[in-house]
């Protein structure tokens, strides 16, 4: 059964994706990110450029299929076989159609009210799957 983790109190969900994709791509994971179109070229931008001399591997849906199946993270906006992706990344508003195809689905939300309205909902969605999702509190927890 997939693994839901919910990471609420993402100061800037942006921000904290790239964090979050740096650690999971130093450590060998296979990560796809849902994110809307309209934010895909923001993310990509901020992976190239998150630090001095770091650059997080990333394909998109306008690349070739080779370069898909070798990037070890993948933007789309919606879920798709491109790179055999283990880890699920949402950072849509709405529930990702295909988690189930993963081990693990990360939630990521910020403290905006519309944000966290669709995590409740998201939430409930998953349980009534049977899932129990787990929940991490960004502020409480010390960040990277």
């Amino acid at each position: 059964m997939t693994e839901v983790a919910f990471h609420f109190n993402a100061p800037d969900k942006l921000g904290y994706a790239c964090r979050l994709l740096r650690k999971a791509y130093l450590r060998g994971a296979r990560v796809m990110v849902l994110v809307e179109e309209r934010e895909r070229a923001a993310l990509d931008v901020a992976l190239w450029t998150m630090a001095n001399g770091e650059f997080i591997p990333h394909s998109g849906p306008m690349d070739p299929a080779h370069v898909k199946s070798r990037s070890p993270i993948h933007l789309a906006s919606e879920v798709s076989a491109a790179n055999g992706a283990t880890v699920l990344v949402n950072l849509r508003l709405d529930m990702p159609a295909g988690y189930e195809g993963f081990a693990r689905v990360i939630e990521v939300v910020t403290g905006d009210q519309e944000d966290r309205g669709h995590a409740r909902d998201r939430w409930k969605l998953y349980k009534a799957q049977g899932i129990e999702p787990q929940r991490h509190d960004l502020q409480l927890a010390p960040q990277d």
